[in-house]
């Protein structure tokens, strides 16, 4: 396995591009999909006592609201996990405390993805279907996987490990494959089973808006694995 030093040594600025153009080509896509799908608010809507708000935005707001909030998050993601892997940028600018500082730039924004949906969900009029009891079951069943994986990252993985830690520290590269808990069934249990809350919110608040919020984020995370992390795992891990 490479030292991160050594992987800046051979790596050109170019490198950080690999990946990049489709990830643009895919958040264009995904967002205008996602965005064409919503249910807007008609004039029926919102003269009747359907029609809710949350903190000056209606369903639609909030919803717009998460799919930039997702964007911007991928995109530092992006921008940051390269300028560091390539040019140890972070380091050199916060030194020691660098993964604390990524660790402030990078959790509220992940927070934001259930919490819009979550808001989203809960001011919109339109309902996924006329079976809300079944909707109700479902989503309490989808939560368990995704509790099950959230507590697999906290305990086993480490949020050091999730922040994107190899990108940072090569002894946080050096250490194996996390096979425990959620991990041991599903490797790639992060994207798999833990954006499965978000479904699991949309379906418990019985909203369509949140639910085309659930198919985009849970989407844009297979963007970011494929264009952004599985070309960075090349350099960082060759041989794996």
């Amino acid at each position: 396995m490479p030292k991160l030093a050594d992987i800046r040594a051979r790596s050109h600025w170019t490198d950080m591009l690999q990946g990049q153009p489709q990830h643009l080509a895919m958040a264009v896509l995904m967002s205008t999909g996602a965005l064409s799908l919503l249910a807007l608010p008609t004039a029926e809507t919102t003269d009747t006592a359907t029609y809710e708000s949350l903190l000056w935005l209606d369903s639609t707001g909030w919803a717009r609201l998460s799919i930039a909030l997702a964007l911007l998050h991928q995109g530092l993601v992006a921008l940051v996990f390269r300028l560091q892997l390539h040019r140890n940028v972070m380091s050199r600018l916060f030194g020691a405390r660098d993964m604390l500082v990524w660790g402030w730039m990078f959790l509220p924004l992940l927070a934001a993805r259930p919490l819009t949906l979550l808001a989203s969900g809960l001011t919109d009029p339109t309902q996924i279907s006329r079976w809300e009891p079944a909707e109700f079951l479902l989503g309490l069943l989808l939560l368990v996987p995704a509790l099950w994986t959230l507590h697999s990252v906290i305990t086993r993985f480490t949020i050091r490990r999730a922040l994107g830690g190899d990108h940072f520290r090569d002894e946080i590269a050096e250490l194996p494959l996390v096979r425990r808990g959620a991990f041991r069934r599903v490797p790639n249990a992060m994207y798999t089973l833990a954006f499965l809350g978000l479904w699991a919110i949309a379906l418990l608040t019985h909203s369509w808006n949140a639910l085309v919020l659930a198919l985009f984020h849970h989407g844009y995370i297979w963007v970011h694995m494929y264009c952004t992390e599985s070309p960075d795992m090349g350099w960082i891990y060759p041989r794996q």
